[in-house]
């Protein structure tokens, strides 16, 4: 389903023209003047600087709401799962899903940014994607804008709905090529050390990638972990045994 025209934006007032902020002002601002200065480079990459303040304004607000964060499980790092939470119906994901799109939404006209709304639940977690234009800027390298904006519309949910949110934020498709390309990634990098005998250590990713790189190493039958800090957290492929 697609939501495209007069959504609502979610802010601490009626006032029009304010920048949809996720329970601090001082954080939406960090997005909004990332999103309008990325929206006018001409080469549409984020700037060093604007993309380390979005990021590190997103993970403090992050800290500050308990239960909103990191999520993506691997399957064998105990210390990345997510805590046990209650089963969610279609009604609540649905609820969320619109409120998140909502969001989005107003971070795009904040930005003059064209770009479409999908929404969709998978499983127990909601879907939110921005489709029908390219919005590399919206991304950034590695991802590392769109995980800002993720944990940024998580928390402009559980600030309506009180609740822990796993919602999961697209643009233009990006998540769906980086999970195939890091599937390969993963049984390339099973492979290997399954032939070899020796543990391999792979690149820094974020948690959305070492839970593909994890998953796709115990698809072939072998071991992982993560090892290292935020932002230099990395996958370890274990051989056998």
């Amino acid at each position: 389903m697609s939501q495209s025209e007069n959504m609502a934006a979610v802010t601490e007032d009626d006032n029009p023209g304010q920048l949809p902020v996720a329970g601090d002002e001082a954080t939406g601002a960090a997005a909004a003047g990332e999103l309008a200065g990325q929206a006018g480079d001409q080469d549409g990459a984020a700037q060093p600087d604007a993309r380390a303040g979005s990021a590190d304004a997103a993970a403090a607000e992050a800290d500050a709401a308990p239960g909103v964060g990191e999520d993506e499980a691997p399957g064998a790092d105990e210390d990345e799962e997510a805590p046990e939470e209650p089963s969610r119906d279609v009604a609540d994901l649905e609820q969320e899903s619109e409120i998140a799109a909502d969001y989005v939404e107003g971070l795009l006209d904040v930005a003059d940014l064209d770009g479409d709304i999908d929404m969709d639940v998978e499983g127990d977690r909601a879907l939110v994607s921005v489709v029908g234009a390219t919005l590399q800027e919206l991304v950034g390298p590695r991802g590392e804008v769109l995980e800002a904006l993720q944990e940024l519309t998580r928390l402009a949910v559980h600030r309506q709905t009180g609740a822990r949110t796993r919602i999961m934020l697209d643009v233009g498709g990006y998540r769906a090529r980086r999970r195939m390309e890091l599937t390969a990634l993963g049984r390339d990098a099973a492979d290997d050390v399954s032939r070899t005998g020796v543990a391999r250590r792979l690149d820094p990713m974020t948690p959305f990638e070492r839970k593909i790189i994890h998953d796709a190493v115990a698809a072939a039958g072998l071991r992982s972990e993560s090892e290292g800090e935020e932002p230099n957290r990395r996958v370890v492929v274990l051989p056998a045994g």
